[in-house]
């Protein structure tokens, strides 16, 4: 019965999906959004404890989703494939220009647990007390904590949203018990939100966390299917380095056949296959500089 259990909790296809009533719900006063954003974190804090889900690969993308939304707060028009390109097709000793270096920095908050010198590392830019002091001094419920921690940031430095987004969402991840920054916040607020202070603020910050919890449950799902599936073509790959090559798929958004730890043209034949296989997908629609993902 035991074993049973364990093979039922491992399997991608149980993993169950976010209750109708959170998902169509459209609430107007801060109770009930509130109300919303709990249950919708609660099942979403069940999705992330299971151990089939890819949990570096969706922080990853979570991450990107994140990086998408802040560079359009700040007027650029790169969007999610621009970003990738700027991440994954850097030559050595290249920048990654204002949006890469938004896409880096989400990506390396995500990257370690959370901390005051992972959050440090992140955000060479704030020293480590003020990281302390925004992300520790404020107490609560998770949402309403994020929320003033957001608050202080923008009101501390106005220009600095990506800062006070990723500290949001670490105060976030603390107050749930969450060992990795998940990004939730920045994906669904919009741009005059972050123009908001007080119960209005928390209000939008509500609203975002029901909207990108009911998103990361769905792509935590799809993930677990098809990291699943990519574990069981695993075996069929003969090329010499394809179970490392494997396990950077697992944990990385996108993948440039040069990072794979093989020659070139053997790189670029393990894509071909995998995608052959349909165990990744070709993420750029080029023929050349192409980038791959599960």
């Amino acid at each position: 019965m035991t074993f049973a259990r364990r093979d039922h909790i491992n399997d991608p296809e149980t993993i169950p999906r976010m209750p109708a009533w959170v998902t169509a719900a459209r609430p107007d006063t801060l109770e009930d959004v509130a109300f919303l954003s709990g249950a919708a974190l609660a099942h979403l804090h069940l999705v992330l404890a299971r151990v089939d889900v890819p949990h570096a690969l969706l922080r990853d993308r979570l991450a990107l989703r994140a990086a998408e939304a802040c560079v359009a707060f700040s007027g650029r028009p790169e969007r999610a494939g621009e970003l990738r390109d700027a991440l994954h097709l850097l030559r050595p000793g290249d920048l990654p220009g204002p949006a890469g270096e938004i896409c880096l920095t989400w990506r390396r908050a995500v990257e370690r647990p959370v901390s005051i010198k992972a959050l440090g590392r992140a955000l060479p830019s704030l020293e480590p007390g003020q990281i302390a002091a925004w992300v520790d001094a404020e107490k609560g419920a998770p949402v309403t904590r994020a929320a003033m921690v957001l608050e202080t940031g923008l009101t501390e430095a106005p220009r600095a949203d990506v800062p006070a987004l990723i500290l949001a969402d670490a105060a976030l991840a603390q107050a749930i018990g969450w060992d990795h920054v998940v990004p939730l916040l920045a994906g669904s607020l919009k741009r005059a939100d972050l123009r908001e202070r007080g119960e209005d603020l928390r209000l939008a910050c509500h609203r975002a966390v029901v909207a990108s919890a009911i998103e990361a449950a769905r792509l935590a799902a799809d993930l677990a299917r098809r990291a699943a599936h990519l574990k069981a073509v695993a075996p069929k790959l003969r090329a010499k380095g394809a179970g490392e090559a494997v396990e950077m798929f697992l944990t990385r958004d996108a993948v440039a056949p040069l990072v794979l730890p093989l020659p070139d043209r053997a790189a670029r034949r393990l894509c071909d296959r995998l995608v052959e296989l349909g165990a990744v997908r070709e993420l750029t629609g080029r023929d050349t500089f192409r980038l791959y993902g599960v």
